[in-house]
């Protein structure tokens, strides 16, 4: 059997919860709050927000602890299987490098301790030295 590759793309913000690089969903949210994106950039912006709110599932938490107070410090991971959200990732990717915006992609197959599963990702907290 072989062992499941995570996958996600962030760019160089570090979020001040999870403290590690923000992912490119908030990144792009950030430009269409700010005003920042041309028309049909907002346009597609919201397609893939109604895409990804029919075809992902929201995790009901981002933290290992149970308490309501836990900080939020675990990631969201694509499932390398995830293919279709993949490429949606990918397309955006590509318009905030158009705005500048660096993208990396990473991958791992220790995204930390999963805190939420579904078909198409993990959500998890970051080993230490996991460098997520």
């Amino acid at each position: 059997m072989t062992t499941p590759t995570f996958v996600r793309f962030t760019v160089d913000e570090v979020h001040p919860d999870s403290e590690r690089p923000v992912g490119v969903l908030h990144a792009y949210g950030y430009l269409f709050d700010d005003g920042l994106l041309l028309e049909h950039e907002r346009e597609r912006y919201e397609e893939i927000g109604r895409w990804f709110g029919k075809n992902l599932p929201v995790p009901p938490r981002f933290a290992r602890s149970q308490k309501s107070s836990a900080a939020s410090r675990a990631l969201s991971w694509f499932k390398s299987t995830a293919k279709e959200h993949i490429r949606i990732m990918r397309e955006i990717a590509s318009v905030l490098e158009e705005h500048d915006i660096r993208v990396t992609v990473r991958t791992t197959t220790r995204p930390g301790y999963v805190v939420y599963e579904d078909e198409f990702q993990i959500v998890a907290e970051p080993f230490t030295d996991s460098g997520a």
